[in-house]
């Protein structure tokens, strides 16, 4: 499953959105039963992980923790109690809960960023911080597939 594009929507008044039908249509395909709703860590933003992806994410975060370790005990709590599960209704709509509108600044015009294997919502008022000026952009990508990334990294 590669999601991809740049797509705008809007959310109605009971802050319900249609899925774009690309990713509507992916989903489909690949027989995902659910999909999971979290903020991102980073940014202020919702991310939308297929049940498969999500617990890849998952076991992958739960093997790099140890749960003997109280604070890695608490990292687990938080990451995986700021998620939900969604369903698309009938009509190919998301509920997105009030919390997490509050979360991510969104009051109505949204944007779905298709980022290879999940999805992100920004609040069309915050769309230009996800992305680099074109120049640091090609400047950092040059760098990084020519020395590898631990050598941007660094930087």
């Amino acid at each position: 499953m590669r999601f991809l594009g740049n797509i705008e929507a809007k959310i109605d008044a009971k802050g319900r959105a249609f899925l774009p039908a690309t990713f509507r249509k992916d989903l489909q395909d690949s027989k995902e039963g659910y999909l999971v709703m979290r903020k991102d860590v980073f940014q202020a933003c919702l991310v939308l992980y297929p049940e498969s992806t999500w617990n890849e994410q998952i076991e992958k975060l739960r093997s790099r923790l140890n749960r003997w370790d109280s604070r890695h005990q608490e990292i687990f709590r938080q990451f995986v109690s700021d998620a939900e599960i969604v369903t698309l209704d009938g009509n190919g709509r998301l509920l997105i809960p009030k919390r997490y509108l509050k979360m991510a600044g969104i009051t109505q015009a949204i944007k779905f960023i298709g980022m290879d294997d999940t999805i992100e919502i920004w609040s069309q008022e915050n769309t230009s911080k996800p992305f680099m000026d074109a120049e640091e952009f090609s400047a950092t990508l040059e760098k990084i597939m020519t020395t590898g990334e631990d050598a941007a990294q660094k930087e």
